[in-house]
């Protein structure tokens, strides 16, 4: 199977199973002749959560199975679809019982579980968006030519983040791993992605903890470098999709159609990678490069609305750093994971697509002016691809050579293996991962990215 766990031919036979029954909602009018709105929180910009939001708008592909269920209800339903850039908002909004589905990441998710039951509002975790396996959903990112080269030098220095995102969990989480107190050895800047980009850039953050797609995108526009790959910790991270539990109960039917409409939308994604990333990139302004980063065909991101066993564990696991930050108290996480919904929406799929683990990413090159990107079995057969093609090329990818994390081949750290000049190079997403092979392995040599065309061709 390919790295995208879920084909498109297993998604398409998925679609075809009869839709469960169901009824309820927050339905303005009843009976025949009555309009029920359907009102989805999403986070654009979010880009792993595309195919329960910017992508699956686009496509409207929700709306066409709610028009195909008005018909044979004789109701009409309406989708609202509100945007915003964060969980926590979507999350305010779910429990004030004005929004019945909502999609982001694994600690707002447990934040969204929390809140739900603390306020006798409660919401299930139905579906997953995107996911990566080892983390590498998150990086943390300082100036393009900052002298901080690991985790050890933010010692005292000022780091931004967005306490109680995925982002903030994984900076928890690698500095404890390098022995350093994130209470009292740095200074946390609490922000939103785009305060603390600003922040970056102005120099008055040393460092800067976020998720996609703000780490690649700096990184992209020449105004950040990779400091740490989450990937190095080793733990999954997602994003999923929430549902109020009383819209669950009263319109599962209606539920269905979304997860359905959601799986289609994964399928298309992965069968039209390039045209994905070109539409999301329209509908947000990203760079379509950065959203292929993520969500490309070998890209950080894999998506399967599955609810696979790694992903609940790791949300088991996430619980006691929220917690440490008073952020949550004890979250039931098997009470809040109800795969019944998805099974039903995906059918005889659902079983294969559980069971299914992402490839190893390839290197990838995308030409200017292609519908379809081209890739190689190792780095260096992309150089040498990339050297012959110099401007032809608009984007190239290279996955690193310990975590797999896909990064641009431009801002990844290259490393010889032969100190003579051979042609063996590997990717590194950071400098730190760079040096800590080359500490193992005589006569290996960081290269700079030019010379690293060169010796490639």
């Amino acid at each position: 199977m390919t790295r995208k766990a879920l084909t498109a031919a297993a998604l398409g036979a998925a679609l075809l199973v009869p839709l469960g029954t169901g009824c309820g909602g927050d339905a303005s009018a009843e009976g025949d002749g009555s309009t029920v709105t359907v009102t989805v929180g999403y986070q654009s910009k979010t880009i792993n959560t595309v195919t329960a939001g910017t992508l699956l708008r686009s496509l409207g592909y929700f709306e066409r199975e709610l028009r195909e269920r008005g018909r044979r209800d004789g109701v009409t339903y309406n989708v609202k679809w509100q945007d915003y850039a964060t969980g926590a908002p979507i999350t305010a909004q779910m429990t004030a019982g004005k929004i019945d589905i909502g999609s982001m990441g694994d600690f707002p998710l447990l934040i969204n579980a929390a809140r739900g039951t603390q306020l006798n509002r409660p919401t299930k975790l139905v579906s997953v968006t995107g996911y990566n396996l080892r983390g590498g959903l998150n990086t943390v990112v300082t100036a393009p030519d900052s002298k901080l080269t690991s985790l050890t030098d933010l010692r005292g220095r000022k780091v931004s983040t967005s306490v109680g995102s995925a982002a903030d969990g994984t900076l928890v989480r690698a500095l404890q791993r390098a022995d350093i107190d994130p209470e009292k050895d740095i200074r946390k800047l609490n922000q939103q992605p785009a305060v603390g980009a600003s922040a970056l850039q102005a120099g008055s953050a040393d460092a800067l903890s976020q998720f996609v797609a703000w780490p690649g995108l700096l990184a992209f526009q020449g105004r950040a470098k990779a400091l740490y790959d989450g990937a190095e910790l080793n733990l999954p991270t997602f994003h999923g999709v929430t549902a109020r539990e009383e819209f669950a109960d009263r319109r599962s039917a209606v539920l269905e159609d979304f997860l359905r409409a959601q799986g289609e939308a994964t399928a298309y994604l992965r069968k039209n990678p390039v045209a994905a990333a070109e539409s999301v990139a329209r509908s947000t302004g990203l760079p379509a490069e950065v959203v292929y980063l993520y969500n490309g065909a070998n890209g950080i991101a894999t998506f399967d609305p599955t609810l696979k066993p790694q992903l609940v564990a790791a949300l088991k696991k996430d619980v006691p750093v929220l917690r440490s930050a008073k952020l949550v108290g004890d979250v039931d996480v098997d009470g809040f994971v109800d795969d019944r919904y998805v099974k039903r929406a995906l059918g005889s799929g659902y079983r294969k697509a559980l069971a299914a683990v992402p490839a190893a990413a390839r290197s990838e090159v995308w030409l200017k002016g292609r519908t379809v990107t081209q890739s190689f079995a190792t780095p260096a057969e992309l150089l040498s691809h990339v050297a012959r093609n110099r401007d032809g090329v608009r984007a190239a990818y290279v996955p690193d050579a310990t975590t797999g994390t896909l990064w641009f081949a431009d801002k990844a750290v290259w490393v010889t293996t032969d100190g003579t000049g051979g042609k063996d190079l590997l990717p590194f997403v950071t400098e730190s991962a760079a040096r800590s092979y080359i500490a193992g392995h005589p006569g290996a040599r960081v290269l700079p990215y030019a010379q690293a065309l060169e010796q490639a061709s």
